[in-house]
């Protein structure tokens, strides 16, 4: 997210301090889940040395939490996400992250409300208020949702007022995508917009729609969005998590069995 980008000097200073930087791709150029999966353990790792050393350093927590997360280990990360915030209260009004652990913990309501206060330390990034509309329409359906979005008055990077104009039921999913293609982006911002625009209409047409077949399409975009590979943004770590518990949840109803939960 985007002052999710400030909040970020934090969570960059710990990726600095704790791991090199990932190289995510393949020589082959065939992504390696299992290399980037392994990668994650083995730094996990590393912050579990770092936090035996250091206990009372958030910056510990903050890149195992991180890791946990990314292994798709919701409680452990949002173990060491509340760890953060008992070692600096403060922390608690920026912290996003432990926001998206508790959406997919399915704690709605605990979500919400750390969206809805991030909102206090930034009121420009529509992203946190998409989260906090997808943890109320879990809660409490659409008409709350939608009545409690969130208000922006400044202007926000592309595409989010398009996705937040989507969420509120002013714009069509399909009409996000003809208003980027209007806009002549330089080639390699366009690719990091429509990572964006796929992640978000994707989770749209599965929440709102329940439409799960073209939503299933554009989170494997969002997931083989080069931008995303490349980087290996906090975010994109989401979208690969999220697709790959749709594709998961859609194989256990075809095959009649139970989805397992973390």
């Amino acid at each position: 997210m985007s002052n999710f980008h400030n909040s970020f000097i934090l969570l960059l200073s710990t990726l600095l301090l704790i791991f090199p930087v990932l190289c995510l791709g393949s020589k082959s150029g065939k992504f390696d889940l299992g290399a980037l999966e392994q990668k994650f353990r083995q730094q996990e790792k590393v912050a579990d040395r770092f936090i035996k050393k250091n206990p009372n350093l958030v910056r510990g927590w903050s890149s195992r939490g991180d890791m946990r997360l990314f292994l798709g280990n919701f409680e452990g990360a949002r173990m060491d996400y509340e760890k953060m915030i008992e070692i600096n209260p403060a922390l608690e009004v920026s912290h996003w992250r432990l926001g998206i652990a508790y959406f997919y913990l399915e704690e709605y309501e605990k979500a919400a409300r750390q969206f809805q206060i991030y909102h206090n330390y930034d009121a420009v990034d529509r992203e946190n208020g998409i989260w906090r509309f997808m943890s109320q329409f879990k809660s409490k359906g659409l008409k709350t949702a939608r009545e409690g979005l969130l208000k922006y008055e400044k202007d926000d990077r592309p595409p989010y007022p398009l996705l937040y104009e989507m969420f509120a039921g002013r714009l069509l999913p399909d009409e996000v995508f003809t208003k980027i293609d209007e806009v002549n982006y330089p080639e390699d911002y366009r690719v990091r917009v429509l990572f964006h625009a796929t992640l978000y209409v994707g989770i749209y047409l599965e929440l709102v729609e329940n439409n799960q077949r073209i939503a299933k399409d554009l989170l494997k975009k969002a997931f083989e969005n080069k931008y995303g590979q490349s980087t290996g943004t906090y975010m994109w770590q989401v979208a690969r998590l999220h697709y790959f518990q749709m594709l998961q949840e859609t194989n256990s109803v075809t095959s009649g069995k139970e989805p397992n939960k973390k």
